[in-house]
């Protein structure tokens, strides 16, 4: 029998960039998705924050 798979700990929530427009409007889409209980549109939405942050210098 193979050793059970380790998924880690989820990542923490990207902030986003409070100058930027573009993060500015998916952060309020992705608190929308949340309160809608659309986890999984707003962990897209994390992605794309976390993403279009890297255009900032960020990670």
């Amino acid at each position: 029998m193979s050793p059970p798979i380790d998924l880690g700990l989820p990542l923490v929530p990207p902030e986003p960039v409070a100058e930027c427009g573009v993060c500015a409007v998916l952060a309020e889409q992705r608190v929308g998705e949340l309160r809608a209980g659309d986890f999984s549109r707003a962990t897209d939405r994390s992605v794309e924050i976390r993403r279009h942050d890297a255009g900032h210098g960020g990670g």
